[in-house]
């Protein structure tokens, strides 16, 4: 965000690193928290924090130079994913599936909703446009969830992933799944009730995390380092880079 990453780095908590020199990031600030810091999402002047065991935590990070948590929510199960959108957190929270809260008041963070996905143990990521939730869900793939109603979000669609969902995001009318082993999957999401897979694109390791920015993919594959994948062929994507990590 800006000249700044805040980085989601386990046991030890989150980490505020300047990126204004790209050659040369230095660590300005941090923050412990008391779980294992999965996955951290950034609205206003907030990093909201999926903690694990530790569950939603909230931090202040308007002094980049000492992050102060504010609040937190103690989930019901591991908060592995987040992503926060307006006055809600959206918490993939494994064997409890995904959880709704209310961050209208940062200081005290309150569940409106939530909706048992069909995994146990397995909401991994989380990513909200407009009224949908789209949840990878490990072996279960990926989940379409409605929460156009907060309290009572509701199931769609979904589309059985051929390997284990670790991560999603979503542009227009395609959801990109991180899929472990089976790598890149590119699924159509125009009609929610009906998702289907379009394209796939193999990559070595396992395919834990995925991002994606203007015509590509970039799929973070464990110890097999960084793959950057075109995607401007929906129906064949295809590696252009690789970065040992």
């Amino acid at each position: 965000v800006g000249d700044y990453a805040f980085v989601a780095a386990g046991e030890a908590g989150l980490r505020v690193i300047s990126v204004a020199d790209k050659s040369s990031p230095t660590e300005v600030g941090l923050c412990n928290t008391p779980g294992y810091a999965h996955d951290v999402h950034m609205l206003g002047n907030y990093a909201y924090v999926a903690d694990e065991w530790g569950g939603l935590r909230i931090i202040s990070v308007v002094d980049k130079s000492r992050p102060m948590e504010v609040s937190f929510y103690d989930t019901p199960g591991y908060a592995y994913g987040i992503h926060a959108v307006g006055d809600y957190a959206y918490v993939a929270d494994r064997h409890k599936g995904l959880r709704i809260i209310s961050i209208y008041d940062a200081s005290n963070p309150v569940e409106v909703g939530s909706f048992d996905t069909t995994s146990p143990y397995r909401a991994q990521a989380v990513h909200v446009v407009g009224d949908y939730a789209y949840v990878a869900d490990g072996s279960d793939g990926l989940r379409i969830i409605s929460v156009a109603d907060k309290s009572n979000p509701t199931e769609v669609g979904f589309c059985d992933t051929p390997g284990y969902a670790h991560d999603v995001h979503v542009v227009r009318d395609y959801a990109y799944v991180a899929d472990g082993e089976s790598g890149l999957r590119v699924i159509s999401v125009a009609d929610k009730s009906n998702p289907l897979e379009v394209g796939y694109c193999n990559v070595p390791g396992s395919a834990v995390g995925v991002h994606i920015a203007g015509n590509y993919a970039y799929v973070a594959a464990g110890e097999a380092g960084l793959h950057v994948i075109s995607i401007v062929d929906k129906s064949n994507p295809m590696e252009v880079g690789y970065h040992s990590t």
